[in-house]
Order: structure tokens, then C-alpha cells, then sequence
């Protein structure tokens, strides 16, 4: 019987609702309200908003992208309609830390097991080995493999799937901080987007921390003007403007305001460092999961890691005396090419960012914006304003890999899937998680 799936988004990709006004109100939708002000944290705690009284939840995970994934999988893993296979979609609040999400992804993964075991014809076998799938789209990935770091010897997950996750963290994470502009989350700009995205801790999460392998030796991510590696989890090292930013906030919202400028940029470095040491500590357990039958009842061929491939985008940043260097030369695409093929991305993630490293880049399939469908005409339109990353859970494509991967064995015939491996591994080294199956690779 096919286990119960549970589809976790990326950061910004959940409705939020403030339910303090006796008619809730929504204050952050897919396209008509992105409400800044009122889903800024507080900076004396930042599980709550700075404008009191709210109470701000998460309502729905956003339709479109998520909706028309969900559906593909409910209506391809059910084989018979009186039989249906669950499909739950996990609305979360993607400004809080992850560990925080990672215990309410656990809590609702005990109540789909429990609903499940509910439905009669899972029957007895369900009762025994109960097990859910999960499908993570962006942050959505660092979640599931957050959640198996601290919940994993439950050996409750049966297979996972991740599409463009930034295991390795993205470039877009700290120019939405810095800049307030960025292809991540909401396309809108301005000082109200950069105000609150320097309060957001699960942003600090998604700081890039790869090494990017060239021909001639492996670079850091970030490196300042000597070519050195720069810590994006010490305070020290971002601008001062996101220090200022927080202290002003401290200014305005704090019980304790502080009585001079130099206590407030001191209690704002200590706020900044709280949120990089959380956000380094979930990401070193993360580094350390192991997938392995004795641990978690997992192995590489149960994780289906699906990276974008063969877009624009940022494959550098550099810090010049003590400010980051954001120029557009900086975003590249040399997918396919003989030199540096690895400097390639979905337009947000890039792909030395998203091999995760308890997987090898044998494990990872590629999937280009090619491979949509000549039917996907809709979905081609999107490409510009959403972008190949925001677009990955509506590729046809990407829904019938999740769906084989899932099932285990095709249903559409020996050209159903398909994909690439990345630059410098061989058809005899590929090695993705549905490899045994009916599949044809397309050439790079």
C-alpha cells in the first residue's frame, strides 16, 4: 500500500493570518497581500510580531505552485478511487527558526499516521509499519532533512523527494537581507522587505556555506577581496546597515529601547549573532544526517534529490572592504559548457548549493527549463516572473519523477522519465534514486 505523502513549500509559500481581529484577516497571500508591516518580528522576541496585538498563524500552503502538485499526486497514487492515497499539505510559518518547524512537521506526521491508520483499506499492514512520504520544495527540503537529523530513528519515513533545495544554502539568501531584492520568495523590493527580512531567523538558514568545485580547485562560496573565505555566521561580517536596521528597530518597538546608540547596536549585534548561531546549529546537525538502514530505515536510493539546472544564476559573491559586491556579472549559466559546467542553478538555487551531504552528486538528477512540455505553454509564460526555481512543482516532468519515485516502478511507459546527471558524472556513475526503472536520459 502506498504510504501517506505530506508536501512541505519553501520560505514565504504559506498564508499567514493574523486571528487577533474578530474577522481574521490575511496578511500574506500568493499575490493580492504581502502585508510587510504586520509580519515583521518583534526584536525582544521573536516568536511574535512587533505591532501587538496579533496572533499570526499560518493558514494554506500557496495555489499555484503547490495545488496542481498535490492533486498529480493524489490522482497518480491512487490506483482505485474507493482507495484513495492521502496527500496533505504542511502549512508552516516560514519566518520562525526551522528547528521550530521541524517539531510541528513531526506533530502533524504522528496525526497522518493516526488518520491513516483510520482508513480501513490500509488495513492491518498500515498498523504495523506505519510510514509517510515527503515532498520538499526549496526550504521545504532543509525541513524533511532537519526533521530526520532529530526524528529520524523513529524510522517513520518511508521515501522523500526534494526539488532545488538549498542543502548548501543560496547567494539569494543574504542579498534579500542586504538589499531586500533577491529571487527568492516575493519578487516585490523596497526598505519594508529588507527591514523585516533582517528579522526573519529561517532566511539565516539559507546562507550559502559551499565550496564550489572548479577545474582549477574547489572555491568557497563567499570570499573576500584576497580570495579568502568569508563567515556569513559571524555577525561581524555583514554590513553595518543590517546592524543599524536592528537597532532601530530596538529603538522603536523594544520595552527596553536602550538609552544611547552604542547599548542599541550592541544589543543588535547580539541579536544578529542569536539568530546565525541557531541557524548554524540546525544546519551542523542537517550536515551530520546519515542515511542508513540501522539509523533511519533509509537509503540513497529512497531520496529522490532533484536540483534545476541550465538558468542564470548567482554563482558568486565577494566581500570588498567590508561591503558585498552585487554586480549582475555575477550571474552566469555555463551549463553544457566545457568550462566550469558546474556554475549553473535553477535562478535561485545554485547547483553546488543543492547536494546535500549525506548524498552524493551520483544521487542528483537535473532537470532544465528544456524539459517542459510543449503542453506547458502556461507554465513557459511563468518562467520570467516567477522564475525556474519558483515554477520546479508545477513542472510535468518533475510531477511524474516524484510520482515514479514514490510508486516505485512507471506507469506511463519506457520515455515517462527523464533527467540529467551533473557535470563530470558518467551514465555508468548515475546513480538517482529511481535508476532501476523504465528511463531515458536526455542529453546534457
Amino acid at each position: 500500500m502506498q504510504n501517506p505523502v505530506i508536501v512541505v513549500p519553501g520560505i514565504t509559500a504559506s498564508e499567514l493570518r493574523d486571528e487577533y481581529p474578530i474577522a481574521p484577516e490575511n496578511v500574506w497571500t500568493t499575490v493580492l497581500k504581502k502585508d510587510f508591516e504586520r509580519i515583521t518580528l518583534h526584536p525582544d522576541d521573536r516568536r511574535y510580531e512587533r505591532n501587538e496585538p496579533a496572533r499570526i498563524r499560518p493558514e494554506a500552503v500557496f495555489d499555484p505552485p503547490y495545488g496542481e502538485l498535490i492533486s498529480e499526486l493524489r490522482h497518480n497514487l491512487t490506483l482505485k478511487a474507493d482507495k484513495p492515497v492521502p496527500v496533505y499539505p504542511f502549512a508552516y510559518d516560514w519566518r520562525m527558526p526551522l528547528k521550530q518547524t521541524v517539531e510541528e512537521l513531526n506533530q502533524l506526521i504522528d496525526e497522518v499516521v493516526d488518520r491513516t491508520r483510520l482508513m480501513r483499506h490500509y488495513g492491518r499492514n498500515y498498523q504495523k509499519n506505519a510510514k509517510v512520504d515527503l515532498v520538499g520544495h526549496s526550504m521545504g527540503g532543509l525541513v524533511i532533512a532537519g526533521y530526520l537529523a532529530a526524528h529520524g530513528d523513529q524510522k517513520r519515513i518511508g521515501k522523500v523527494a526534494t526539488l532545488g533545495t538549498p542543502f548548501q544554502g543560496s547567494y539569494e539568501a543574504p542579498i534579500k537581507v542586504l538589499t531586500g531584492t533577491a529571487s527568492l520568495g516575493t519578487p516585490e523590493a523596497g526598505s519594508r522587505e529588507r527591514e523585516a527580512a533582517r528579522i526573519t531567523p529561517a532566511l539565516y538558514h539559507l546562507v550559502p556555506r559551499f565550496s564550489v568545485p572548479l577545474d582549477n580547485g574547489a572555491v568557497p562560496a563567499v570570499v573576500d577581496q584576497n580570495g579568502q573565505a568569508v563567515d556569513l555566521f559571524d555577525a561581524g561580517t555583514w554590513q553595518d546597515g543590517v546592524v543599524d536596521s536592528l537597532a532601530e528597530f530596538i529603538r522603536l518597538y523594544s520595552v527596553d529601547r536602550a538609552s544611547n546608540l552604542t547599548e542599541r547596536r550592541t544589543r543588535a549585534t547580539k541579536l544578529l549573532q542569536e539568530m546565525l548561531n541557531d541557524a548554524k546549529d540546525f544546519l551542523a546537525e542537517t550536515d551530520k544526517l546519515k542515511l542508513a538502514k540501522d539509523v533511519n530505515d533509509l537509503s540513497a536510493s529512497d531520496w529522490l534529490c532533484i536540483a534545476g539546472v541550465d538558468t542564470d544564476t548567482r554563482i558568486r559573491l565577494r566581500l570588498v572592504k567590508d561591503r558585498f559586491s552585487l554586480s549582475s556579472d555575477d550571474r552566469k549559466n555555463r551549463w553544457g559548457k566545457d568550462v566550469d559546467p558546474i556554475l549553473t542553478g535553477d535562478g535561485t538555487v545554485p547547483l553546488a548549493g543543492a547536494v546535500p551531504t549525506f548524498l552524493q552528486q551520483e544521487n542528483v538528477v537535473c532537470v532544465r527549463p528544456s524539459d517542459l512540455g510543449y503542453w506547458e505553454v502556461g507554465d513557459r509564460a511563468l518562467l520570467g516572473p516567477v522564475g525556474f526555481h519558483g515554477l520546479l512543482p508545477k513542472v510535468n516532468l518533475i510531477q511524474r519523477l516524484v510520482v515514479t519515485h514514490l510508486r516505485g516502478r512507471s506507469g506511463q511507459g519506457n520515455d515517462s522519465v527523464w533527467g540529467c546527471s551533473m557535470p563530470g558524472v558518467t551514465a555508468a556513475q548515475w546513480k538517482p534514486a529511481i535508476s532501476k526503472l523504465q528511463w531515458k536520459q536526455k542529453q546534457k
